[in-house]
């Protein structure tokens, strides 16, 4: 026979376990979705150049025109297609492109790439709309305080 008093802290056992799951789970949660976070937070960039490097190799130059939010109808402003073929035409070598780091700047990303023999290059990629360009300066510039 059951006494009145059986069952007595019973929820209080239940409450706490409850409680050392929710603290576990957060913990777990911020030790590792705060480093995939911080790996994965300029992913899509980073992705954008790589594509403009496939385009490159496959010699889709524009649809590589395109990706700088350039077309042949509408041009870049001071930054025509013919100069695009300039700097990224045939006599270029970009092959084994590798990012070599990425940095969150404001309303973009400066993606720094190496590729064929050991070129490096910046470039901006927006945010928003994920236009490439050449990047301004190799890192973000110091805000004065």
């Amino acid at each position: 026979m059951a006494g009145y008093l059986d069952h007595y802290g019973a929820g209080e056992e239940r409450r706490a376990r409850t409680v050392k799951i929710v603290l576990f789970s957060v913990l777990a949660l911020i030790v590792i979705g705060g480093p995939l976070t911080f790996y994965f937070y300029d992913w899509r960039q980073e992705h954008e150049v790589n594509r403009f490097f496939e385009l490159l190799a496959a010699k889709d130059y524009t649809g590589a025109y395109a990706l700088w939010g350039c077309t042949a109808a509408k041009p870049c402003r001071g930054y025509s297609q013919a100069a695009f073929l300039q700097d990224w035409g045939p006599p270029r070598d970009v092959s084994h492109p590798k990012i070599t780091r990425s940095r969150s700047c404001g309303s973009g990303v400066i993606v720094t790439a190496r590729f064929g023999n050991n070129q490096l290059e910046h470039f901006w990629v927006q945010r928003d709309d994920r236009t490439i360009g050449f990047s301004p300066f190799p890192g973000c510039p110091v805000r004065a305080k």
